[in-house]
């Protein structure tokens, strides 16, 4: 009976020596994570430091996704034996010359995607098939007047690259003011800007005077990397002849610079819709008609891509 007691008393010592370790275990790891947070904080504090002296400031990630797939004998299908793929890519980058008295803003996109669907015994469809095919190079100057705002000139150039290069291809030369509220939001805001606008033969398409406003945010928040550009061309001529596009980009990174990234497009552009309607005689309002900026129905264009993601 003793030696049952002497044991007992010493299990009781034993859980209790174990539960007061793991409670010192916690209360460490606690203060532990209290420190990293403090030094998280302050070395975030330094690189907004860093990012707000003078100097170039450089950046780019991109997003690739793809996907294949196959059927052979299934029924099911109209063609039983057939091969399908699709590949993405996107890249987004800047160069930006950042002083105390002025700026030099420059950045690029491309986006561009291919799909293929191979049915045997179906001719005409082995190759690749170009599904989007965005390009956009901007190049912004600003003397500043302070700290936020800046006199500031705009030349920006939009196209594709793999189907009708520069066909149509809008290059926009404007000047005005543009706002930084802080270092990663500009906003451009330019009355006087012309859009020109490039095509082959006997199209719709037309250039014009007009105002040009541009919102762009670039930046990361830990692992995100986050940019969002809106441009916008509002025809003093007419307002057929306005448009624009709102790109939103988003790679996150979980192992030395690869991760996953997702990429979505907006546009609204009724010379495009018209041209298009002309080409395919479909996007009429009344059907049996000429097309016309009146009878065109300017739908919302829209692209998206996910898939893996690099920074660089």
């Amino acid at each position: 009976m003793k030696k049952l007691s002497i044991l007992l008393l010493l299990v009781c010592i034993s859980f209790s020596a174990t539960a007061q370790t793991a409670d010192e275990l916690k209360k460490e790891l606690s203060t532990k994570k209290a420190e990293i947070s403090k030094l998280d904080k302050e070395a975030k504090s330094i690189q907004a430091k860093i990012d707000a002296l003078p100097g170039w400031k450089k950046g780019a990630f991109g997003t690739i996704g793809g996907s294949i797939s196959g059927f052979n004998n299934w029924y099911s299908r109209t063609a039983p034996t057939a091969s399908a793929g699709n590949i993405g890519i996107t890249v987004n980058g800047f160069a930006n010359l950042i002083e105390e008295d002025f700026f030099w803003r420059n950045s690029a996109a491309v986006n561009l995607g291919w799909v293929k669907l191979d049915e045997k015994g179906v001719a005409g469809d082995e190759g690749f098939d170009t599904a989007t095919d965005v390009f956009t190079i901007s190049s912004l100057y600003g003397k500043r007047l302070n700290k936020k705002w800046a006199l500031s000139a705009l030349a920006e150039y939009r196209t594709t690259i793999i189907d009708n290069f520069n066909d149509p291809g809008y290059l926009d030369f404007g000047a005005g003011l543009t706002w930084t509220p802080t270092n990663n939001l500009v906003v451009v805001m330019h009355p006087g800007n012309y859009n020109f606008v490039f095509s082959s033969g006997d199209t719709v398409f037309e250039s014009s005077l007009g105002a040009k406003i541009v919102a762009d945010y670039n930046k990361k928040y830990g692992k995100l990397s986050v940019k969002s550009n809106l441009s916008v061309f509002q025809s003093y001529k007419s307002s057929d002849l306005s448009n624009w596009t709102w790109t939103n980009s988003f790679g996150y990174t979980i192992w030395k610079g690869i991760g996953v990234g997702f990429e979505v497009g907006l546009r609204k552009n009724k010379q495009e819709a018209l041209s298009n309607a002309i080409a395919v005689n479909e996007e009429l309002t009344v059907p049996g008609t000429t097309p016309t900026f009146d009878t065109v129905d300017n739908k919302l264009q829209s692209y998206y891509l996910f898939g893996m993601n690099y920074s660089f």
